[in-house]
Order: structure tokens, then sequence, then C-alpha cells
């Protein structure tokens, strides 16, 4: 089946392509990260491939994601986009470096400060407020990312796992250029509220984990093997029981996915690039074949796909909450009931 390819999209005022490169799983997260060799040769590759958008953070890796992409990119820094977030960092504690979630305009000036030596540039095209912290005002955080766009550190605003309410919120006080949330298959929560929010006010939506964190591929993560440290041990979805009954939907699923004539990751890439124009994804690897393979997710579905695979796989049919309690209280996006 021949399918159409999705052209660039606009993040914020920059046309990047539909599919970018979600930088985190190179340095943080999935357990053991590649080597710092192999993490640059995804990036390479990313960039010879056509990804114009890479998305890294302050908090990934605690800076080193941060240099490992200005270390291999920072000379062809006029090629791509360059996002990066603050709001949450490392910090230091007696144990080592610890997160911790701080939006006062203090911290946000010197971490974008930190940021753009790391990445090796004068300036930060689109700079999240990662979390928000409800013990400052949203206005405050934003107002302080206004005024490192006024002194030209950063070119853009962009808001990550935040309600409509609080995306209006933000916007009153300066434009908002994207919002970046979890979003799939699996993952419907942007479908409450914020992709509305964001057509509505000219704001791009950037879905991150478009893949449900590798669940929606040909190699889906084994629950029971996952390492020790890799964050997905901590998510009721991933806990056995519900893994379990999770993957007995990838049977149907990777039919569906052989009837479009792709692969599973290039299905769930391409459902969520068919909720707007407003939409990108920012799918991550640290293998440059599951990269490949994600570029070819930047398609429009088949007639009739999207309600077969909204009809197989939906909050009704997937077990487990995204997160645990800890986690959830930390993010501010809307909530089924």
């Amino acid at each position: 089946m021949s399918l159409t390819a999705v052209g660039p999209r606009l993040l914020g005022e920059f046309s990047v392509s539909a599919v970018g490169l979600g930088c985190m799983n190179l340095s943080h997260a999935y357990g053991v990260p590649p080597s710092p060799e192999v993490g640059a040769q995804v990036l390479r590759r990313a960039l010879d491939l056509g990804i114009t958008h890479f998305d890294t953070a302050a908090l990934y890796g605690f800076g080193a994601n941060e240099e490992l992409v200005g270390r291999t990119l920072g000379t062809s820094r006029a090629r791509y986009t360059l996002a990066s977030k603050c709001g949450a960092q490392g910090v230091k504690s007696e144990t080592g470096m610890k997160r911790a979630i701080d939006g006062r305009p203090e911290t946000l000036q010197q971490t974008c400060e930190d940021s753009l030596r790391r990445l090796r540039t004068d300036v930060i095209d689109v700079y999240y407020l990662h979390r928000w912290d409800k013990a400052v005002p949203i206005e405050e955080s934003v107002g302080a990312l206004a005024q490192l766009k006024r002194a030209g550190k950063i070119r853009a605003i962009g808001l990550s796992e935040v309600s409509a309410a609080t995306l209006r919120r933000a916007h009153a006080v300066h434009p908002i250029a994207a919002v970046q949330s979890e979003y799939s298959l699996c993952t419907r929560n942007p479908e409450i509220a914020v992709l509305d929010a964001c057509r509505e006010l000219g704001t791009t939506f950037v879905a991150f984990s478009p893949l449900a964190r590798g669940f929606l591929t040909s190699t889906p993560p084994d629950a029971e093997a996952l390492d020790a440290k890799d964050i997905r041990r901590a998510m009721p979805r991933f806990a056995p029981a519900n893994h379990k009954a999770n993957v007995a939907l990838l049977t149907e699923y990777a039919v569906l996915a052989r009837e479009s004539g792709c692969s599973p990751a290039q299905l769930a890439l391409a459902w969520v690039l068919g909720h707007g124009s407003h939409v990108i994804a920012i799918p991550g690897t640290t293998s440059t074949v599951h990269l490949e393979d994600n570029l070819g997710g930047a398609v429009s579905l088949p007639p009739g796909m999207a309600a077969r695979l909204d009809a197989l796989i939906n909050p009704r049919t997937i077990a487990g909450r995204r997160y645990n309690d800890a986690t959830q209280a930390e993010i501010d996006t809307e909530e089924f009931p």
C-alpha cells in the first residue's frame, strides 16, 4: 500500500520535520544509556536523514544530554531547530545529584545560561518550562522566559505537561509557541482539552513518547526484564499484570500495521500526526535502525484506519495509569475520570 508522506510542519515560527528526535533516551531514563559514541552516532545519523528538530533538556542526564547534543551537533547549528527545557533539573545532594522542580525566575535564568554553555550555542530556539512549579505562579515563570527571549537567549517559549487552563494563563503573559505532552494511542489525555486549546491559540502540540515508551513497536519491552533504573518500572502501565493485558492488544495491532503497509512504530506515529497539522512527534531511540524506521511514520493513514485503531487501543482497553501517585502530583495535565 502506498502512503502519502507528511511534509514539514511549524514548531512556533520554525519549519521542522514532522518527526523529530527526542534525545532523552541517549542519556537518561530507560536503564543504562548507550555510550557517548553511540549517542553521537544516532544524532549525526538523524541530521543526515533530514531530521531538523532535536529536543533535549537540562534534566536529561543532569546536563549530560545537552553536552552530548552540543558536542555532536554544535558545528551544524544552522541545520536544525533546537529545543531544550528548564524548571526541572539536577541539584546536588548528600547522596549525589537529584531531580528538583524549580520555576523561580532566578533559577530559570541560571539554568538557561548553563544550557547555552553545554549546547555550545548563543540561542535556544524553543525553551520549555519542563514542569510547572506549582509553588510559583505560571505567570511569573513565563515572565522570566519572556525576559530571556527579550535578551536574545531564546527565540520561543514552550510548556510541558500542562492543562489547557494553565496554557491559557501563560499565553496571556506571552504567546506560547509549543506545548509538549505525552501522547500516543495508549495515552489520550491531550484529547480532553489541550489539543483543541493549542489549535485555537496557534500553539504547536509536540507529542513525546508517541510510541508509548516502546510499547507500540516491533520489539515491545519485556516488563519483567526492565533495568532496575528504568523509569517504566514505576509506571503502573508496566506492572506485570497490566502489561500482560496490554500486550494482548498487540496481535491485532500488528495486523493493522501490515494492512497499512508500515511497521508498528510507523503506524503509531502516523496516528499521532493525523490529529492535525499543528501536531508533531518526537520519538526517541538509541538505535539508528529504529531511527530510520521512525522517519517512515511521517505519512497519512489509509482511510478508515484511525477509527479501527481507536476502537482497538483507547483509555478503556489499556490497563494501568501512565504515572504513579508521586509523579502524577508533579504534572498539570487533565485526567480521565
